[in-house]
């Protein structure tokens, strides 16, 4: 179900088909991802679907994750938020074959895409196309594209209405763009890696994740000042076991708090 074109196997985007592999991935040469020591590294949308699979999980009802298993890429997983009005694919994962469409399909199909950010954008192009619905990204991020669709929709402003009642919010810090989506009927907020959950079951803020460079103080306030609008009280991020499944809007104020201090 991919389309064709290479996928850095670093990053898990996807690139315009071409006689050759790109000679670089911006993407990884960013200083919020890394290129491995081993240097860049390709591979084909046909050997991603002979050597890995998708496994789904509810993680709560209404609310399912996918993620590749070996882990590819980032190794991040998506969320399929169910509701009323349609499905919405949150994030997305490269790994897109038979088997992940059939059951999505079972399940209602997609009416939207949301991305949090650009590390997230893998293969979305041939999501959109499988399940015939938007992607839906902030027009902040728009540079990071690396394969255009016709299926993408850039938003600009801090919120937009996907589906009745599921609104993205943008935070910027992660990238200019950075968003999360709040379910406000069921009290969920969905962060990406915009925010993070902490070991201590808290949350953390981060301009670069794996090469732990934090973000101003100054940012992570503004970006509670928008949290605090929010009523959530389950929060589920960009990996498995990153998720605070009650009092979580309680535990977001005390993080934002607890990283300003700590950095002030």
């Amino acid at each position: 179900m991919l389309k064709k074109g290479v996928l850095c196997a670093n990053c898990g985007v996807q690139f315009e088909e071409s006689e050759h592999s790109p000679a670089r991935c911006p993407i990884c040469e960013d200083e919020r991802e890394f290129v491995p020591v081993q240097g860049q590294r390709w591979t084909s949308p046909e050997a991603l679907v002979a050597q890995h699979a998708n496994v789904f999980e509810q993680l709560t009802p209404g609310l399912l994750s996918l993620r590749t298993t070996p882990s590819f890429g980032i190794g991040q997983r998506a969320l399929l938020l169910q509701t009323p009005h349609g499905n919405v694919l949150w994030d997305c994962i490269s790994l897109l074959d038979d088997a992940t469409v059939q059951i999505i399909e079972g399940l209602g199909g997609l009416a939207a895409i949301a991305i949090s950010h650009p590390h997230y954008y893998s293969t979305m192009a041939s999501w959109a196309e499988a399940f015939d619905c938007p992607i839906t990204l902030h027009g902040d991020d728009r540079e990071w594209v690396m394969q255009p669709s016709e299926r993408l929709s850039f938003w600009q402003g801090d919120r937009l209405e996907v589906l009745p009642g599921v609104t993205l919010h943008r935070l910027g810090g992660h990238f200019p763009g950075a968003c999360v989506l709040h379910d406000a009927e069921r009290g969920l907020l969905l962060g990406g890696d915009t925010l993070l959950v902490t070991p201590d079951r808290l949350a953390s803020f981060m301009w670069s994740w794996p090469n732990n460079i934090p973000l101003p103080a100054a940012r992570v306030k503004a970006m509670g000042e928008t949290l605090e609008t929010l009523e959530f009280d389950a929060l589920y991020c960009a990996f498995r076991g990153s998720e605070i499944v009650e009092g979580a809007g309680k535990a977001v104020r005390y993080s934002v708090a607890r990283y300003c201090r700590a950095l002030e």
